[in-house]
């Protein structure tokens, strides 16, 4: 690979210059590109493209793969994942790796235009895995939000350097993994690190100068709404990271984003109370992230169930709804304008507690110290990737962990920098996984497909009636997205754990995937999912 910031001879053409916050609102008018993280605000991960369709998928083909190994002192086999959304704009593709890496390639070729590395400490504390999910594109730049909690704006022609901002400490414990999303003229990103005992919070930046323009912090401290949740000053090492990508409404005006869990992780003795916003989704106003109402997932989480599963904006009847599917094992529809909920179901094992039809919620199995099996385990019924939901066959997709595990309860002492947890959770029992297509509106399953392991790759829908996911033994599938018949499936050689997309150039539909994972996954043995291959970036279309 090319030293450090080399750029690559070339260059890439200036098709960054006239993206913005306007332009993405209408994303679904450019179906030829995939201007965000999700592919357009709402979050659906919809692509109206169908020159690739359920009637000539199985003709499927690799077209290029851009490859790369692990390269770095972080990048170790058990912990590095390529998990990146790539984002193209008219023929530029932008897509991040770990360690710092990011490449703008050549979307029909592969050809790699330049190369950013942004330089990663040895000590930076990656609780889960060296990764980063991707970027954002506008105003001719592109975002980057660092491990080291640095968020990095490049000139998206030559990847050069325009400004920096250093919104984290990790000498705390913060980093950051998630995509940034480009709202009006700013670039919002969200802190990780709630395993460390630090006390998240989302920040807005704007687009050209790179100066805060706000800070969000989810766990309210004394006197703020919400502080009667906690006790004493167990708020200032409370969680509640934001470390998954938002979505939008431009007409409402409000960013969904999700919350993750509190701290200690699975300990409620050293935080007594529902612990607001944790495990919750907040929305916000863009302007000043000032909150304009809340749900709350899991009320004092103790089972690592977070509460950053994404936020998928659709309506239906007349009504502006949000649906989601929860790491607690249940799937609930709010309505977005003002967070009542509408519904709430059981999508897979959820032995931890039941909640009722009007959202009250009663644990019945918590984290013992010699240890309860509970459902699910601590990666949930669903981990971070996406589901997606296609307005043509009126229904969501989603992939489904189904596993349990024994938790346990440890002592902890709050140390800076050091992992704040109060216990443990090791998976159990059968394992499996499932790809359901359940109708928003009743809960009920449409049709399934199941996986002898977990299912931990996004899910992307099209007009062309089709469905993809990746397996973590390296399989990319096509489903019906109608009956749920496999209709084609390609080995890649590395496991999926990533947010497959599509986009069209000169006519040419590709759908992209990318892939390589050392296996990591909260409670999970690494052989499950097969030896780490370095990574690569599948494009495929028709022949």
């Amino acid at each position: 690979m090319p030293a450090l910031n080399e750029a690559i001879r070339g260059g890439a053409p200036n098709v960054a210059a006239t993206v913005t916050g306007e332009r993405i609102a209408r994303a679904r008018a450019e179906p030829q590109n995939w201007l965000t993280y999700y592919g357009a605000y709402d979050g659906q991960r919809f692509s109206t493209l169908d020159q690739v369709n359920a009637g000539n998928v199985s003709r499927l083909r690799p077209a290029w793969n851009f490859q790369f190994a692990p390269v770095g002192l972080i990048a170790t086999p058990a912990t590095y994942s390529f998990e990146a959304a790539p984002i193209v704009v008219d023929g530029v593709m932008y897509v991040s790796g770990w360690d710092g890496y990011l490449w703008a390639l050549d979307a029909v070729t592969g050809q790699v235009l330049w190369q950013y590395q942004h330089a990663i400490p040895l000590d930076v504390p990656l609780c889960c895995g060296n990764v980063n999910r991707g970027v954002a594109v506008a105003a001719g730049k592109v975002f980057l939000a660092t491990q080291n909690v640095h968020l990095v704006a490049l000139d998206a022609t030559t990847g050069q350097k325009v400004w920096e901002q250093v919104w984290g400490d990790i000498r705390a414990g913060e980093s950051a993994t998630m995509a940034p999303l480009v709202v009006k003229d700013m670039v919002i990103v969200g802190s990780s690190g709630a395993e460390y005992g630090v006390r998240g919070h989302i920040d807005a930046f704007d687009l050209q100068t790179g100066a805060r323009r706000w800070r969000r912090y989810n766990v309210p401290r004394p006197g703020e709404p919400g502080s009667e949740t906690w006790s004493g000053d167990a708020w200032e090492r409370g969680g509640g990271t934001a470390w998954i990508t938002g979505t939008y409404d431009p007409e409402l005006d409000l960013v969904y984003w999700g919350v993750g869990n509190p701290g200690p992780v699975f300990d409620a003795r050293e935080r007594p109370g529902n612990n607001l916003y944790t495990s919750s989704v907040v929305a916000f106003d863009p302007d000043d992230g000032a909150t304009r109402w809340h749900y709350q997932w899991t009320p004092g989480d103790v089972w690592d169930y977070d509460g950053v599963n994404e936020n998928i904006l659709f309506d239906r009847d007349g009504r502006k709804l949000l649906a989601h599917f929860d790491r607690n094992g249940y799937f609930f529809v709010l309505d977005r304008t003002n967070g009542q909920l509408v519904s709430v179901v059981p999508f897979a094992r959820a032995t931890w507690g039941d909640i009722a039809r009007d959202g009250a919620v009663t644990p019945r199995l918590r984290p013992t110290p010699e240890g309860t099996e509970i459902c699910p385990g601590p990666a949930g019924a669903k981990e971070w990737p996406h589901a997606a939901y296609n307005p043509r066959t009126g229904l969501l997709y989603a992939p489904i962990i189904e596993a349990c595990a024994q938790f346990r309860l440890r002592p902890v002492e709050f140390r800076e920098g050091l992992y704040y947890l109060g216990g443990e959770a090791e998976v159990v029992g059968e394992q499996w996984g499932q790809v359901k297509a359940i109708d928003p509106m009743t809960g009920r399953e449409a049709w399934s497909w199941r996986a002898p392991h977990p299912m931990v790759a996004s899910v992307l829908t099209t007009a062309g009636d089709l469905v993809f996911t990746g397996e973590p033994n390296g399989y990319f599938n096509a489903w019906h997205a109608r009956t749920g018949e496999l209709l084609w499936r390609y080995q890649t050689g590395n496991g999926i754990h990533s947010n497959p997309i599509t986009y069209s150039v000169n006519g040419t539909q590709y759908i992209a995937v990318p892939t390589g994972w050392g296996g990591w996954l909260e409670g999970f043995a690494p052989e499950m999912f097969g030896a780490p291959r370095g990574s690569s970036l599948y494009v495929f279309a028709l022949p």
